[in-house]
């Protein structure tokens, strides 16, 4: 336990000036003495007292205000001002410890008794020697003193001194012992940081000790831990003027926070230098050596430098913007820091590598001339004048708004069935606006990192799709075509990709696009996105709701001969290495192939058979030219370059379809319907026979739940109305009491559902249980419901045109469609096909049958005659 030191302090005590020193109780300090006026005090004590009894003398050290001290020249301390460089730190009774840093109190002029410091420390004299010009002496502060007059000025200041010593702490006084306790914290930190600074360890024990008994003794180690800290003159007379604790535990306190924050600094900025300084000897002495050994071999890389030096012109080239370039730069620094033959070396060159090879900022000049991008388009595509009139208006917004450079191209979606042309009307949009065109085929795609990339975490991690098509354009505004959206693979283990389209195709989202790989932002919004699908149903809805989209129907015949003379037949004869006047078609023959060789709604196939139709005229015409060549023409046949309608049947072999409709018998039951699917649309027969049995109903071919429940609506509302339509004796018969029925849909192998085949399923009740007849070239089309109200349905356009393609002469539609005939259907379609619209089952019954089924004039609201 610490105590108060049991010395006796006397009433009169020699005086000691410090210039620029403030001894504390509780410390031990080295002084060179020097000075004239104080040399004759320690030459008296050296006459006074022999070595073993030096202890018992007792002085008064008292500083000197610092103003007047300097301003008489006396005083200069080994630190410049600056008080508390180690002194050395002892418990009371035990031996000091020798060490710490000596004052200097030099000669100099007379020290003026008005300038010593009020206050100041009886000392005791631990050790005296005599050296050249003066003393060395070892002091212990013992307690503080208050001087009250100066008794004696020569040969040395004697004053008339008051101790003032520690009180005892009141554990009474709650804010004392909460001072105590921050003393206490703050000092254990302070003396953690003094041991990462290495101190020695005899002064580090000695502050624990004192430390263990803050709570008995705040003001001693106060005392203590302020010669340990870097302070003022002002602030150690500050602390030895504090006699009250309270006074001097808040100022201790305040000192140690200061010094703890300084020493935090000074370690991290030590530690980073001394690290840097390490690492950077290490590395340049391992190049050194590197290159010495390279040098012995003869293996020295000279290239390496120039390598470096083209990767940097490469990226300042690219103009990157500045996040690119600050990741770019961060990259680089890393790369050259790596040698050739680690493994991340490569992967950091080429992520360097796609960073330069992108185009950040190259884009295409625009061709906005509208004019030459609508000749462009017409004279590639033949119709599709929706989808013309979209291109062209965005043509014209960018030419408009130009200067302000704030056109966001849109996201376009060409929807229609294989073979009308969607793929090949990118290139063609491409081409009229003067960009590059790029098609990106997504058919199975599955995982999420084809389209985001992967990160370079992984072994051989590329970009995505969109990042590669943009290096290969070398352009950031090309003409992207995404083919197939709609055959996108859905969620898996590998993620989404319909997912990752969310963001490609945002305008609002798709100037940020980041790729897993490059992990930096890169600007889509300047590329024209056109997307292609057969159908929509199997694109998710939020990724639908970001493309416009325009549908692309089946072609009509009449546009059929018009494509194929204007585009198919001249390609196909360049193809196959003959002109234009080689190989000749009449337009009969290629209607002939389009009307009997083909069933489809795009032009694919019927190009594929003119294709035949051209090799088998190169045919004729290679062998024609031998026949010249060898002067071999016996037969004196020549070459005959026209293909004429009897030529078809011999080419291409027997008619491969017949117009099912035309050619069919109307036979009781059965009935035409009206279908539409992914592949544009058709015609449908709907079947139906009765047999005995107990009133059941059988549907057959591959039917889907929506067209079965138009099945049962269509049976409920015959047998409900059976009297009615003339098909029981009384209105209470049940017309299938003692019948079965069984309804199929031929072509059994393909599915069919919906609710278009209503009407078409009630006719052919009817004609069946009446056993009247409807015409085989009548179709129709509508949804039913019970209470007989025919409903619109969609695909109109394609179903007429299927319908035309069929042989259909006369089409019963929903009046509600009416509109939609008048809009979407071509005029010369229009003119070949008698259209009815009804609006109730009634009107059905009317057109269909043409008259030959009974109504009995009591139907309540029917508006018939008895006869339709």
């Amino acid at each position: 336990m610490m105590r108060n030191p049991p010395v006796p302090i006397p009433r009169t005590v020699p005086v000691l000036p410090l210039h620029d020193k403030v001894l504390l109780p509780g410390v031990v300090t080295r002084l060179q003495i020097t000075r004239r006026d104080t040399i004759p005090l320690f030459e008296k004590i050296l006459r006074t007292y022999d070595s073993r009894e030096l202890t018992k003398c007792i002085l008064g050290a008292f500083p000197v205000h610092a103003s007047k001290a300097f301003a008489k020249g006396d005083t200069r301390s080994s630190k410049n001002g600056k008080s508390g460089q180690g002194g050395e730190l002892t418990t009371p009774g035990s031996s000091p410890v020798a060490g710490g840093e000596s004052q200097v109190v030099r000669g100099g002029g007379a020290v003026d008794a008005a300038d010593i410091h009020l206050t100041g420390c009886a000392v005791r004299l631990v050790k005296l020697e005599r050296v050249v010009g003066g003393f060395t002496v070892v002091l212990e502060g013992l307690v503080r003193l208050r001087l009250n007059k100066i008794i004696s000025h020569s040969p040395f200041f004697e004053a008339d001194v008051t101790p003032l010593p520690d009180k005892a702490v009141d554990r009474s006084d709650q804010e004392l012992q909460e001072q105590i306790v921050i003393l206490r914290s703050t000092s254990r930190e302070f003396v953690s940081l003094l041991q990462t600074l290495k101190l020695p360890a005899p002064v580090l024990t000695q502050l624990q000790k004192f430390l263990d008994n803050v709570m008995a003794y705040p003001g001693q180690v106060v005392d203590l831990l302020m010669s340990t800290v870097e302070t003022t003159l002002a602030e150690k007379i500050t602390i030895l003027d504090a006699i009250e604790l309270k006074e001097r535990i808040v100022k201790a306190v305040e000192l140690l926070t200061r010094q703890i924050h300084v020493l935090k600094v000074s370690q991290k900025v030590h530690d980073n230098v001394e690290g840097k300084l390490n690492k950077k000897q290490r590395e340049f002495y391992l190049r050194e050596q590197l290159a010495a050994i390279k040098e012995e071999l003869g293996e020295k890389d000279v290239g390496e430098d120039d390598e470096m030096k083209t990767i940097e012109n490469r990226l300042m080239a690219a103009n990157l913007p500045p996040d690119v370039q600050k990741a770019a730069d961060r990259e680089l620094k890393r790369l050259k820091k790596m040698q050739p033959s680690s493994s991340e070396y490569s992967v950091i060159r080429n992520y360097l590598d796609w960073l330069a090879d992108l185009p950040w900022s190259k884009s295409s000049e625009d061709i906005l001339d509208v004019e030459r991008a609508r000749k462009q388009l017409n004279d590639d595509h033949h119709g599709l004048e929706k989808v013309k009139r979209r291109i062209l208006e965005y043509l014209a917004v960018t030419k408009l708004q130009q200067l302000k450079g704030d056109v966001k191209g849109p996201i376009l979606c060409l929807v229609g069935p294989p073979g009308v042309g969607k793929t090949s009307l990118g290139r063609s949009i491409a081409t009229a606006m003067g960009r590059k065109f790029h098609r990106i085929s997504l058919g199975g795609v599955w995982d999420e990192s084809e389209i985001r990339g992967h990160r370079r975490t992984y072994v051989g991690a590329l970009p995505g799709l969109i990042i590669h098509g943009l290096k290969k354009c070398e352009v950031n505004n090309p003409v992207f075509l995404l083919d197939e959206i709609d055959k996108v693979g859905s969620r898996g283990h590998h993620g989404d990709p319909s997912a990752a389209f969310l963001e490609v195709l945002d305008p609002e989202q798709n100037s940020t696009f980041t790729d897993h790989y490059l992990n930096v932002p890169f600007d889509l919004s300047k590329i024209l996105f056109i997307a292609t699908a057969n159908s929509v149903d199997t694109i998710p809805a939020p990724l639908l709701d970001r493309m416009e989209l325009i549908t692309i129907p089946g072609y009509t015949y009449a546009e059929k001969l018009a494509i194929a003379t204007n585009h198919l037949l001249p390609k196909q004869i360049r193809q196959h290495g003959l002109n234009e006047e080689d190989v000749q078609v009449t337009e009969e023959a290629l209607l002939k192939v389009a009307t009997g060789y083909t069933r489809e709604s795009g032009v694919r196939h019927l190009e594929r058979e003119i294709g035949a139709l051209v090799r088998s005229k190169a045919v004729e015409y290679a062998e024609n030219q031998e026949r010249k060549a060898s002067n071999t023409n016996d037969d004196g046949r020549d070459y005959q370059p026209l293909v004429t309608l009897g030529d078809i049947e011999e080419i291409l072999g027997q008619e491969k379809f017949v117009n099912e409709v035309t050619e069919r018998i109307a036979v009781p039951g059965v009935v035409t319907g009206m279908a539409y699917n992914g592949v544009g649309g058709g015609i449908m027969f709907i079947e139906v026979s009765q047999m005995p049995g107990k009133g059941r109903l059988q549907l057959t071919g591959s039917l889907g739940d929506v067209i079965k429940e138009s099945a049962q609506i269509a049976l409920s509302w015959v047998k409900s109305h059976g009297y009615e339509v003339g098909l029981t004796n009384s209105p209470g018969q049940n017309v299938m009491e003692k019948a079965d029925v069984h309804i199929h849909m031929p072509s059994g192998a393909t599915p069919k559902d919906g609710p278009s085949a209503g009407i078409a399923m009630v006719c052919a009740l009817i004609s069946m249980f009446s056993n009247e007849t409807v015409p085989s070239t009548t179709a129709m089309t509508g949804e039913f419901t019970l209470r007989g109200l025919v409903m619109p349905v969609g695909g109109i356009k394609e179903k007429v045109i299927a319908a035309h393609r069929a042989g259909v002469r006369k089409i019963i539609m929903p009046l509600r469609n009416q509109k939609d005939v008048a809009s979407d259907v071509p005029a010369n379609v229009r003119d070949d096909i008698e259209f009815h619209y009804a609006s109730t089952i009634w009107d059905v019954l009317r057109e269909a049958f043409e008259g030959k089924a009974t109504v009995r004039t009591s139907v309540a609201g029917a508006g018939i005659d008895s006869r339709l």
